[in-house]
């Protein structure tokens, strides 16, 4: 039987016939989802196609959180925010009867979150402002080491998904640019998301703070401030889309609605003869692999996206359907 193989192939090559393509997405189930991401990348980047798009204009955003690697049972950085109070403390023993630290502090998420914003946003200047970018993102690197996920056990950059990984290499191998636009903050997510992602830390846009030029020592240092707040979230997605990359997305895609503004933006024609778009939604929908949630979800909310997809054309991928493997 193996002589008769190897001879098959043989002849194929022979021949001069094409080899069965090798799939570009095998983490993913062969379905709906998985052949309009397919055709769309196949369309816009074939020579001669009536959707072919020109290789300078093929950029493709990602949202992060729920998007590329999971965000349960709470965004990934405001773990690392609390658990960085948690390392300073010692240097401000005021923290001990002071709110939102004393929850942070003694691993209360309710009391933590029932500081609301104001309190999370103390959280998030003690743990990411003061300090110059490169000692933050040691702080980060180190974390990201080190901890682990509270339900799984793995580490963070280990609770991303594979189809997303996939994806992103097949839209890479045709030509696509890909980005990630996230909510999380900008300096954060350019500590892994080159090694973890493939994605350079030009090509991140994310929350941002204003930064201080300054010389220690002789040296020049870069300095986060606990001003100057970019959101990129929402409305902000767009903003930072045209701030960061200066170009419309051909293919955008998220998991909450949070993302609808920038999946809008990348879908809606601006001009008569404006070329083929897509837009995508990770619906999470297994709660057996990973957790089930939209609607009524304190994080990662999915709502408009949901009940506006089939109108507006978007692909919606159902994980518990579509995706033959979660995690790597």
């Amino acid at each position: 039987m193996r002589y008769i193989t190897a001879l098959l192939a043989c002849l194929v090559v022979s021949l001069g016939a094409k080899a069965p393509a090798q799939d570009a997405l095998p983490s993913w189930n062969d379905g709906q989802a998985k052949q309009a991401i397919l055709d769309f990348v196949d369309r816009t980047t074939t020579q001669g196609s009536p959707d072919f798009v020109p290789p300078a204009q093929r950029i493709a955003t990602f949202d992060n959180d729920g998007c590329l690697w999971a965000e349960q049972p709470a965004y990934f950085q405001l773990i690392f925010a609390i658990d960085r109070v948690k390392q300073m403390a010692a240097d401000h023993p005021e923290w001990e009867g002071q709110e939102p630290f004393k929850s942070a502090i003694a691993g209360d998420m309710e009391g933590l979150m029932a500081t609301g914003k104001e309190g999370l946003a103390k959280i998030l200047a003690a743990s990411h402002t003061g300090m110059t970018t490169d000692e933050f993102a040691d702080s980060v690197r180190q974390w990201l080491e080190t901890a682990r996920h509270p339900t799984t056990g793995k580490t963070y950059t280990q609770m991303v998904y594979k189809p997303m990984l996939e994806l992103l290499d097949h839209l890479r191998d045709n030509g696509y640019k890909t980005f990630i636009v996230s909510g999380g903050g900008i300096d954060f997510l350019r500590v892994f998301a080159e090694e973890v992602y493939g994605i350079p830390p030009e090509q991140v846009v994310g929350t941002s703070v204003a930064v201080k030029y300054e010389v220690r020592d002789g040296v020049p240092v870069l300095i986060k401030q606990p001003q100057g707040l970019f959101v990129d979230d929402k409305e902000g997605k767009p903003a930072g889309i045209h701030q960061h990359i200066g170009r419309r997305p051909v293919f955008a895609a998220g998991n909450s609605d949070g993302d609808f503004q920038m999946l809008e933006y990348t879908t809606s024609p601006q001009s008569a003869d404006d070329g083929p778009r897509l837009a995508m939604l990770v619906h999470h929908t297994d709660a057996d692999r990973e957790w089930a949630y939209d609607r009524d979800s304190h994080i990662g909310q999915l709502v408009r996206g949901l009940d506006e997809a089939e109108e507006r054309g978007w692909v919606v991928v159902d994980m518990a359907q579509d995706w033959a493997t979660i995690f790597p």
